[in-house]
């Protein structure tokens, strides 16, 4: 084993970094000083409603294409082979579904947050808990979005660790509290481009001295990089068509159907039209995302095959290796690795900074305004200026948090964004059913993780299920070293569940709350139905409390069968219409 290798950034490396911030922070003060200077709330969170549909597809995109990501896609590939890329499969009915589903509902109802929905649908104590949910999700996960490539740019080029996650932060929380949510979307176009040109770049370059893309394949092929479609149904395979291309739908519905930082990005569509036409435009560009960090990782493999840094030592983790890769590719070309650097910073500040504006927004609408219904425009402004910057400074907050606390935060971070998944199934549900998705979730998060590193480790098979180290609410791709499937035998009963493949994961907590609701608004139905045929007397309710969100709308078809007496004292649970 050798020692771990620092390579070193040259004076051209630090400016185009510095480029980087200069450029994001300065579109954030245009739009500060512009048009109607952040003066309201609906310009400051919601764009003014008036965004075209391209910028608002490279926003979408840009949201969740985190610097984990970046790191982590040209890793896996480069361990495990190409079977993730049947990802790609699941991209179509994942973004139509929020498309034709969801987006005309919350457009229609021209909300500002997702969980406003949640009290017409269901009532203002499921809206509370929806936004408790999300704001928890979204503080822990942002702070490590911001330290994790920090951490991994530091191990290999020395870069200041500290330095760059202050520079980084507070030039986020700068452009997103003055310029407001138009100033995240174009920040977020300017930097899904960077993201490409230094994703492209290390491609080219790398295939270059790689002898051609032929030779790439080639060498790929003899590795056995190159995977065929694996239909193998077993939900504790780790990557196979099934969890991929249907395990990956539900986690994209949780991404793009119902996640507040997506959902404010359809809303500040110009018309539904246009929101609906973003979706189809993040489709081809998921798919390019998809292929290009495939084919990093094939390069990847090219250049070093089965003797990798990390195996040698000169790194201690896969997405520092990517990061050794990047500077050795470029060792003789001073300018590309700033360039990169400023690819995968890209990828933390769009994320961050959507955070921020979406916090901001849920905290207001949500928690704010119904206590303080008759507060004044400008104060309201104000505040929602106030809350993004509190949440900027929170993100570094938990960034030294992240510093400190090592895996306890990693566990940490697998289970809180797995909460999106039962948010998902949360709109279909009530609050036990998120309260059962929340505990399962956090209990095969944590069983997972523990039995994972209760067991010895040995090399890495290509098909094994294993937790990430960091998990991106895009794509959960950074993965360690992983537990052979001949050490012991097949898992069953709890472990079994906990070595589900974390593909199914948004699958399984979304089903565990849609059942659980299910079997509680059974029991709701039954009991206003014994109520009123005379068997027993319900004590004072509250008008409110026999809303269609009372119980399940599906039930609402039971209507149907029952004779005409009874549907009168049942018309409480008529599903909701829009007008």
């Amino acid at each position: 084993m050798g020692e771990v290798v620092h390579m070193h950034f040259t004076t051209v490396d630090y400016v185009i970094f510095v480029l980087l911030l200069v450029a994001s922070a300065g579109i954030g003060l245009f739009y500060a000083f512009s048009g109607g200077r952040q003066r309201t709330t609906q310009e400051f969170l919601m764009a003014d409603r008036s965004m075209s549909c391209l910028p608002v597809s490279l926003s979408l995109l840009a949201t969740f294409q985190s610097a984990v990501a970046i790191l982590g896609a040209p890793s896996e590939v480069y361990s495990f082979g190409t079977q993730y890329w049947f990802l790609g499969c699941s991209y179509f009915l994942g973004l139509l579904i929020p498309a034709h589903v969801f987006i005309p509902i919350f457009y229609r109802l021209r909300l500002s947050s997702t969980y406003e929905y949640l009290e017409l649908r269901f009532n203002k104590t499921v809206r509370i808990c929806g936004t408790a949910t999300f704001i928890f999700q979204m503080v822990i996960y942002m702070g490590v979005v911001l330290y994790a490539p920090a951490l991994a740019l530091n191990a290999v080029t020395g870069f200041d660790l500290w330095g760059a996650v202050l520079a980084m932060g507070l030039v986020c929380t700068l452009y997103t509290a003055l310029g407001g949510l138009k100033a995240v979307i174009w920040t977020d176009v300017f930097q899904t481009v960077v993201m490409f040109a230094g994703q492209l770049a290390v491609i080219v370059v790398g295939t270059s001295q790689a002898g051609g893309i032929a030779e790439v394949w080639r060498k790929a092929v003899n590795g056995s990089r190159i995977a065929g479609l694996d239909l193998n149904p077993d939900p504790l395979q780790r990557h196979t068509f099934w969890t991929l291309g249907v395990g990956g739908v539900f986690l994209m519905l949780a991404l793009y159907g119902v996640n507040q930082a997506q959902v404010q990005r359809y809303l500040s569509s110009r018309t539904e039209k246009e929101a609906v036409m973003s979706c189809y435009v993040v489709f081809p560009c998921q798919q390019i995302v998809l292929c290009l960090g495939c084919l990093m990782g094939l390069v990847m493999f090219a250049r070093y095959g089965e003797d990798s840094p990390l195996d040698k030592g000169y790194v201690k983790t896969n997405d520092q290796m990517v990061l050794y890769f990047v500077m050795d590719v470029f060792r003789e070309l001073p300018g590309l690795p700033g360039l990169f650097v400023a690819c995968l910073f890209s990828g933390a500040l769009s994320t961050i900074s959507s955070a921020f504006n979406s916090l901001a927004t849920v905290t207001m609408e949500d928690l704010i305004k119904p206590h303080f219904p008759n507060m004044s425009e400008t104060k309201a402004t104000l505040l929602s200026k106030g809350l993004a910057l509190a949440y900027g400074l929170v993100c570094l907050v938990m960034a030294y948090v992240a510093s400190i606390m090592g895996s306890v935060l990693q566990v940490t971070i697998q289970t809180s964004s797995i909460t999106s998944s039962a948010l998902q199934g949360y709109v279909e549900g009530a609050v036990v059913g998120l309260a059962a998705g929340l505990a399962m979730a956090f209990w095969v998060g944590i069983g997972s993780f523990v039995m994972r590193i209760s067991r010895p480790l040995v090399g890495p098979n290509l098909n094994t299920t294993a937790l990430p180290l960091f998990d991106n609410m895009t794509t959960t791709v950074l993965t360690s070293l992983v537990t052979s499937p001949t050490a012991k035998p097949r898992p069953t009963g709890v472990e079994a569940l906990y070595s589900l493949s974390y593909m199914w994961y948004s699958a399984h907590n979304s089903a565990t709350v849609v059942v659980v609701g299910l079997l509680v608004s059974l029991l709701t139905v039954f009991k206003l139905f014994l109520s009123s045929c005379g068997f027993f007397t319900l004590g004072p309710m509250k008008e409110k409390e026999l809303t269609p969100g009372t119980v399940f709308p599906v039930l609402g078809t039971l209507l149907f069968f029952l004779p005409d007496r009874y549907k009168e004292k049942l018309c409480c649970i008529t599903p909701l219409t829009l007008k």
